[in-house]
């Protein structure tokens, strides 16, 4: 694993501390690689603990190295002369206050059950500190938690550890201009340990060769990460290149997979809880008419596993033996298309930020994208109680006041095929660059370009535009 700096994670640090204020069971969980570990590490730091790494290994060789950290917190040679004979003598000897950390806990979950039933018991009658649990396993690790389980009802907190926004990729690239951290965060998400793989004194374009087309670490990731979770790995390949292909539809996926509709809803909800895919409908839509699975578009919501299908996977043939001229070509051809779709979803945590500092017309309580038809909108923003809506466009071009002003007409247009007749309504273009920003605000219009992600002084970015570094909630 590579070690890196901390990064972010205040409201996760806050819960977790929190929560160690208690006898807690805390539940800690999400993707390999997303900095469980490290965020486990700074909530501990500084507290009397044991942490233990799980892994495959016969029980004795488990309970001689517990042994060996409660002589490294006590002092008491004992635990080096006669090691624990089991984990009921391990409980009992825990100090208090003590937090215990098990870290992969699937493994040992897997390897020995029996000790969810004396977790259990520790947690009920006799706990001396907060116990956390920590996997990589995300469904394995919700079961543990579930109805059925010896642990159900007794969790403290269930955290799941996300990758981290965009606004926080800066941190890993202080030479990089907003454009090129826009195609970091496209290829590799907000996933510390891959934003580490990235060398920064290469481009973003360097580095995906190197890392993807050059068969390095990254190639070979996303179906490690599947065989982690998932048997019947070639159908789920089938699905994720089919979506990636733009089979956005139940119908149209059903049509391309060849798999009848019970089985690929199957498929499709293990995907979706496992944060790969997410399925969406208009945002615009009811309650009720959201079930219906004819109004729904599935994505690839996760920007790693979006472009290896996009880009890498559809090519293993080529790339497999290094004829890289075809899977590069197409990466050059369309990766800037592809860019339209991640920055979408970055100007989404955008506005949602501007949302949470009540710089917006109005504060909404949802925010999505609509479609009907032919016609679609980028994003929609919804205050159902006052009545009020935001329509938004995005673009990954940079923008001249008059087109500005040509797309705003047309969005008014579409704004009016959206159901909400009775609405006040308000316009926004969010874009790359905006070479007449200033005036077009002067003129009222609510305009957004990477610019205003920004915080401190400018300085150029690699279109030539004046931008500035230091990215706003860092």
């Amino acid at each position: 694993m590579i070690m890196q700096k901390f990064v972010d994670r205040k409201e996760e640090l806050s819960r977790l501390r929190n929560a160690f204020g208690k006898n807690a069971l805390v539940i800690v969980y999400g993707r390999r690689r997303v900095g469980k570990t490290r965020l486990l590490v700074e909530a501990i730091k500084g507290r009397p603990h044991i942490y233990h790494l799980c892994k495959e290994e016969e029980l004795h060789e488990t309970l001689k190295s517990l042994s060996f950290k409660l002589f490294r917190l006590t002092g008491n040679e004992e635990f080096v002369r006669k090691p624990i004979a089991s984990f009921e003598e391990f409980f009992e000897s825990i100090p208090e206050g003590t937090i215990v950390v098990f870290d992969e806990f699937q493994i040992l979950a897997r390897n020995y059950p029996r000790i969810l039933g004396l977790l259990q018991e520790y947690v009920d009658f006799r706990p001396k500190g907060p116990v956390v649990l920590c996997g990589s396993s995300v469904s394995m690790m919700e079961e543990l938690a579930g109805y059925g389980s010896p642990l159900y009802g007794r969790r403290t907190l269930s955290l799941k550890v996300e990758p981290l926004e965009f606004f926080h990729v800066g941190e890993f690239f202080l030479a990089y201009s907003p454009e090129d951290l826009v195609k970091v965060y496209g290829v590799v998400g907000g996933v510390p340990e891959y934003l580490l793989r990235f060398d920064s004194t290469l481009s973003p374009e360097e580095n995906v060769r190197r890392e993807f087309f050059e068969r390095g670490f990254l190639y070979s990731e996303a179906e490690f990460l599947l065989r982690y979770e998932l048997r019947d790995l070639s159908v789920y390949n089938t699905i994720l290149e089919g979506i990636s292909y733009g089979h956005l539809s139940f119908g149209e996926l059903r049509s391309v997979t060849e798999l009848d509709g019970s089985k690929l809803s199957r498929y499709l909800s293990v995907l979706m809880n496992l944060g790969i895919v997410k399925r969406e409908t208009p945002v615009t839509l009811g309650v009720r008419e959201k079930a219906r699975r004819r109004n729904a578009r599935y994505s690839i919501a996760d920007n790693y596993f979006a472009f290896y299908y996009s880009f890498v996977h559809p090519f293993k043939e080529e790339i497999e033996p290094g004829l890289l001229d075809e899977p590069l070509g197409n990466f050059e051809k369309n990766f800037n298309r592809y860019l339209g779709f991640v920055f979408e979803g970055i100007a989404t945590q955008f506005l949602i930020r501007l949302n949470k500092g009540g710089e917006l017309p109005f504060s909404f309580s949802r925010i999505g994208r609509w479609w009907h038809r032919n016609e679609e909108i980028d994003l929609v923003a919804l205050s159902e109680r006052e009545r009020k809506a935001l329509f938004v466009e995005v673009k990954w071009k940079e923008l001249s006041g008059r087109e500005i002003r040509g797309i705003l007409k047309d969005l008014k247009r579409k704004a009016q095929l959206v159901n909400l007749e009775d609405w006040e309504k308000s316009y926004c273009i969010v874009a790359r660059g905006i070479w007449d920003k200033e005036e077009l605000k002067k003129e009222g219009l609510l305009v957004y370009d990477l610019g205003d992600f920004i915080l401190s002084e400018p300085r150029p970015s690699s279109s030539g535009r004046a931008t500035s570094r230091a990215f706003a909630g860092l």
